[in-house]
């Protein structure tokens, strides 16, 4: 089989500065061609001796360029064609490509295209991953060309010792002849390594060269909340500033939320939250949110906004019958929760600590529960109330001071009734079949203290007394009938009152008794126009302080014969 001119030799090789290189090459060439002797030159970055090439290594004259005088030599058995070519103590100068030319005697010379480039190094090649994620494993690698066999390197990793879980792996891979020390840093990073500096350092024992080559990382992690405002309480009307500082690679969505309400959002490290006026409605549960696409982080602070009792809320004024079930509610709103009491005629009737509401009960109201309740809310922070009224309305009820009272001139009956609302008050004389009413103001005189009316009839004494007097009290609730009890009281006035007392009372009734004939001599008592009485209507009163009261029934009164 015949050959060929051909060689055989890395296209690329590296070496460090001022290491030395071992350029591996081998060659053949024609069959037919048998030389004696076989003689080499390697040219340097031209491959055509009529360009006069610096010469790298000539065999035959052990000659060479200035450049390469004591740096080469040839490591092979050139008469077996092996031209592999040793270069010592690399420079930058010497960096490019190699020629080599094969001499085999009288013509027989011949160039070879193929060549190899040189390149000079100063550091080692580091090799960071596409991506590194926090709490995924990587793996970082240095890459050494070990190309002289004179000169072995030393792979070191250097600042590893923040990272966690790291292990160092080394092995030779060869590629086109050359040959490559590959160091292999596994370890686990977390967000502490982001932006951390990695060396990989190379020496040669016996020397003291030193290569490094550095490698920054960028760990990408999700993000943490590194710094926020802790909870806190503050006033009405002050400023508040929350401040979410986040740490997160890439840069992270920065949100706050109030009670899962968006309030703000930014791509942001730093979000601040300003509430330049604080009020009730700011009080709540804020959080910060922070997303990449690596994670999400949130956390919760509490805001507690403090706050005088607002004014409370209770029930409309109600009118309730005697005997009903009445609830009072009294509701508001403090921060802190306020003490709460509902409090009647300046007496606490009940309370609460630390609540926003109040509930009283009254299972069986009567007309005592009448009148007007306050609710009041007090905190530290102040206080406030409010009022209602309860109206309590029972039929009326005849009280024991009820009677008739025998005088030496008259009889006097008095009617004292108990009711809510008012009460129509009649007087009853069954003899006589008559029926004189409040209305009738020349008879029946009438007064009112709180829910008691005291109406009176005052009668001449122009014959037989009657036996039976009755009053009658109705209102919307109900009506009561009573007969009033007879008193003859003028021995026992008479020793009260005394001689001068006698005189005094003697004269009132004289003139009271003319005044009242006279009266009867003016006018026929049919129907008084002057007031209208039903039993729903209110008393009016006028202004001495009696009422208006009503009219008569009867057709006329004049005196207890009935004549």
């Amino acid at each position: 089989m015949s050959r060929q001119w051909a060689a055989w030799m890395p296209q690329t090789i590296s070496a460090f500065r001022d290491a030395c290189v071992s350029i591996p090459c081998t060659f053949s060439y024609p069959g037919d061609i048998s030389p004696s002797i076989i003689h080499g030159i390697w040219y340097f970055n031209s491959p055509y001796p009529k360009n006069f090439p610096p010469i790298v290594l000539k065999t035959k004259t052990n000659t060479a360029h200035e450049l390469y005088m004591g740096r080469t030599k040839l490591l092979g058995e050139i008469q077996q064609g092996n031209c592999t070519l040793q270069i010592d103590r690399l420079s930058m100068d010497l960096q490019g490509k190699y020629y080599f030319r094969a001499d085999l005697g009288g013509y027989n010379q011949y160039t070879y295209s193929e060549h190899a480039n040189l390149y000079m190094l100063d550091e080692p090649f580091v090799i960071l991953p596409q991506e590194m994620v926090a709490g995924s494993e990587a793996e970082l690698i240095c890459r050494v060309p070990d190309n002289c066999p004179e000169m072995k390197p030393t792979v070191t990793w250097m600042e590893i010792e923040g990272l966690e879980h790291h292990s160092v792996y080394v092995n030779l891979e060869e590629t086109s002849s050359t040959w490559t020390q590959v160091s292999t840093l596994k370890f686990l990073p977390s967000y502490k390594n982001n932006g951390q500096r990695l060396s990989c350092m190379v020496t040669f024992p016996g020397t003291d060269l030193e290569y490094k080559g550095f490698a920054t990382m960028n760990v990408k992690y999700a993000p943490r909340i590194v710094d926020i405002n802790s909870s806190f309480e503050t006033t009405e009307g002050t400023r508040v500033v929350f401040v979410c500082v986040v740490d997160s690679n890439p840069i992270s969505s920065v949100a706050w939320y109030k009670e899962g309400s968006l309030v703000k959002v930014d791509y942001t490290a730093n979000l601040t939250l300003e509430l330049e006026y604080v009020t009730f409605n700011h009080d709540g549960i804020y959080i910060c949110s922070a997303e990449n696409e690596y994670g999400k982080v949130n956390k919760t602070i509490g805001l507690a906004v403090m706050y005088a009792p607002w004014k409370p809320t209770v029930n409309a004024s109600i009118i309730a019958m005697e005997g009903e079930t009445v609830t009072i509610l009294c509701n508001t709103q403090g921060n802190p929760d306020p003490i709460i009491s509902i409090v009647k005629d300046k007496q606490v009737l009940t309370s609460v600590i630390f609540e926003n509401e109040l509930v009283l009960e009254i299972p069986s109201v009567t007309h005592e529960h009448d009148g007007e309740y306050w609710c009041t809310a007090e905190n530290q922070y102040g206080h406030s109330n409010s009022s209602f009224n309860l109206t309590v309305v029972f039929s009326p009820l005849v009280l024991p001071e009820s009677k008739c009272t025998i005088n030496k001139d008259t009889v006097q009956c008095i009617c004292t009734v108990k009711s809510n609302p008012e009460p129509y008050i009649l007087f009853e004389l069954p003899e006589k079949n008559l029926t004189v009413s409040e209305g009738d103001p020349e008879f029946v005189y009438s007064q009112r203290n709180g829910y008691v009316v005291s109406s009176i009839l005052t009668l001449q004494k122009e014959g037989p007394v009657p036996k039976v007097v009755l009053c009658s009290a109705n209102n919307l609730y109900g009506k009561k009938d009573h007969e009033l009890p007879f008193e003859d009281t003028d021995t026992l006035i008479w020793a009260k009152i005394g001689p001068v007392g006698a005189v005094v009372v003697f004269v009132i009734l004289v003139a009271v008794g003319g005044y009242m004939i006279k009266t009867r001599e003016k006018k026929n008592i049919t129907e008084s126009s002057s007031f209208i009485q039903t039993g729903t209507s209110p008393t009016s009163y006028s202004g001495d302080g009696k009422k208006n009261l009503g009219k008569i029934e009867s057709g006329e009164i004049s005196s207890l014969d009935g004549k």
